[in-house]
């Protein structure tokens, strides 16, 4: 009886190698392809971001990913989301729930970075900090860290290189995210209809 010849890899430890080299490495350069891509955008032409403004939930969504996919950087979005959000014909809650989503899906740049550069950042005392919070409570402090608007993206490479699961990593930075989100742009838009008819 023939047996069926299954093709193999010749070099079993050549995979292993491409694997844990090439592949991280690929990851760490969409991110950085990424980041390079926003701030050449942001830099050269800034009226780009001011035209999505303009296209009500979709340009919070769109703006959120673009400045949330940014590590470490000041590129913060908030105030674009709580402009959108006192403005009359659109619902605060909805544009929160939009900009949190997004916020989530920039902020995942974090999460691959850490995935594959590691031992880019693992010197720094504050990540060690951070490590070890992750660690320690897991799913909850990406939570927490996701509610704080400036400094997630230490939990964000944390979460990467502790290899959390993408999934729960996901789900608790888009809890945390939106609740950051529509509470802020609900805030900003009461206190305009608060404010504003005082002046007028």
């Amino acid at each position: 009886m023939n047996e069926v010849n299954v093709d193999k890899p010749d070099n079993p430890g050549m995979l292993i190698w491409l694997r844990k080299r090439i592949v991280p490495l690929a990851g760490l350069l969409l991110v950085i392809a990424i980041m390079a891509g926003i701030l050449y955008v942001n830099i050269t032409c800034p009226e780009r971001i001011e035209e999505l403004e303009r296209y009500g939930y979709a340009g919070a969504f769109i703006i959120s990913i673009i400045f949330n996919a940014t590590l470490i950087l000041p590129a913060g979005n908030m105030l674009v989301q709580m402009t959108l959000g006192t403005a009359a014909a659109l619902s605060p809650v909805l544009v929160g729930l939009a900009g949190g989503v997004g916020a989530t899906i920039g902020e995942t740049t974090g999460y691959i970075a850490g995935r594959s550069g590691r031992g880019l950042i693992k010197r720094s005392k504050m990540y060690g900090r951070v490590e070890g919070w992750v660690k320690k409570w897991g799913v909850l402090t990406i939570f927490v860290f996701s509610i704080v608007p400036f400094v997630f993206d230490l939990v964000g490479i944390a979460a990467g290189a502790l290899r959390v699961p993408f999934w729960k990593f996901f789900l608790a930075c888009m809890a945390g995210r939106i609740l950051l989100y529509v509470s802020m742009v609900w805030l900003a838009s009461l206190g305009y209809r608060v404010i504003v008819p005082w002046f007028s």
